[in-house]
């Protein structure tokens, strides 16, 4: 592939919504979650939900990093970063997640704390090669896309024996919510899923097989083009139609069965599961996150600085717990474009770019379906 062009033509994209249309049965209903946050916003973006038939329905999975951190783990960092003076170093969009007492890292800064926005793990690390007077911390969240980075950085701080850095590790596992969302006790009615872009790059196809041969649920790994979006879609219609339940590549430019088997042995060695780890939406999920292994304890921010994690409930006026469990869309929340804005936000999935509630915002697809 050469451009991206290609992956965003109209006329393309009108036969595939026409092929849809023709495919889908009239008497059947089609509920397709695409899963990744990236997804979310090209849906949005490009308006894709109106090219789709009234009985095809796209429904918002928890795939947005920044959505499905809990307000305790932002607690954690605010307190690393005012109570113990670390420089904390975080990426942009977590600055601006709610957490307790109307904070977040953003209005922690405006209040004195050292936190500082950076664009890559070798940026920590270089912060913390320039302050070696004091600690410095690194706020580590997202799923398997931004873990073998996180991974590479914690090698390079053992290996040089940068003893002022540690990471506060948040990342979480795709595999493990998408089991989740399915084991919800009256949780949303699925009929397959459209899999994550880059995640996939990293962990492959492979893990998506137990959703078909278990749950009976396909899944299709789609780009983030528009094109890819639609004819995942339509592929996801065929399997229901035809009664299959099957792992599915669309992103085959991208995307292997076994994935990227370096990184993949990269994070193995520098981390491990949790036994249970608290999901926005989800609750207590077990064995769905990671932690640093005992031979990299020295740079573990809960062990070095004996941080413990404490629950803390959503506003309740927020329905983000609900979005990121596809039971509700972004515009049934009472405060969604009012209170609760981009500029604003009172849930996560207002903060990102990649949150359901930003990328209906942004968009105005509320406005046009009202």
């Amino acid at each position: 592939m050469k451009y991206v062009d290609e992956f965003r033509d109209g006329e393309l994209a009108k036969n595939i919504a026409c092929n849809i249309e023709r495919e889908a049965d009239v008497n059947k209903s089609y509920r397709l979650m695409e899963f990744c946050g990236g997804h979310t916003h090209a849906i949005s973006r490009y308006g894709l939900v109106d090219l789709l038939p009234a009985n095809v329905r796209m429904i918002h999975g928890p795939g947005c990093p920044v959505c499905v951190l809990p307000i305790g783990r932002v607690d954690q960092a605010i307190k690393l970063a005012r109570e113990y003076g670390v420089i904390l170093c975080t990426y942009a969009d977590t600055m601006r997640v709610p957490a307790s007492d109307n904070l977040s890292l953003m209005r922690a800064k405006a209040n004195g704390a050292d936190i500082r926005m950076i664009y890559s793990t070798q940026d920590a690390l270089k912060v913390a090669r320039e302050n070696p007077s004091r600690e410095v911390v690194f706020l580590a969240i997202g799923f398997e896309t931004t873990t073998p980075p996180t991974a590479v950085a914690v090698k390079q701080a053992a290996t040089e024996g940068i003893k002022n850095f540690s990471i506060l590790c948040d990342h979480v596992l795709t595999p493990a919510a998408m089991h989740a969302i399915l084991a919800v006790e009256g949780g949303v009615s699925l009929d397959g899923f459209v899999g994550p872009a880059h995640v996939s790059t990293v962990i492959g196809s492979k893990p998506y097989e137990p959703f078909a041969d278990d749950y009976g649920k396909p899944v299709v790994i789609a780009g983030f083009e528009p094109l890819d979006v639609m004819q995942a879609i339509l592929m996801l219609v065929r399997q229901v139609n035809d009664g299959r339940a099957e792992v599915e590549n669309e992103f085959t430019r991208a995307v292997s069965r076994e994935g990227n088997l370096k990184a993949q042995a990269l994070v193995d060695e520098v981390f491990e599961l949790r036994d249970r780890f608290e999901w926005r939406g989800l609750g207590s999920v077990p064995q769905s996150a990671l932690k640093l292994r005992p031979e990299f304890a020295a740079l573990d921010a809960e062990l070095k600085f004996k941080i413990d994690y404490v629950a803390v409930a959503d506003n309740k006026a927020c329905e983000c717990a609900a979005i990121l469990r596809g039971q509700k869309r972004p515009q049934e929340c009472k405060i969604f474009g009012t209170v609760c804005t981009p500029e604003n936000p009172v849930g996560s999935c207002m903060v990102s770019s990649e949150g359901a509630c930003a990328a209906h915002y942004s968009y105005g697809r509320f406005r046009e379906n009202a």
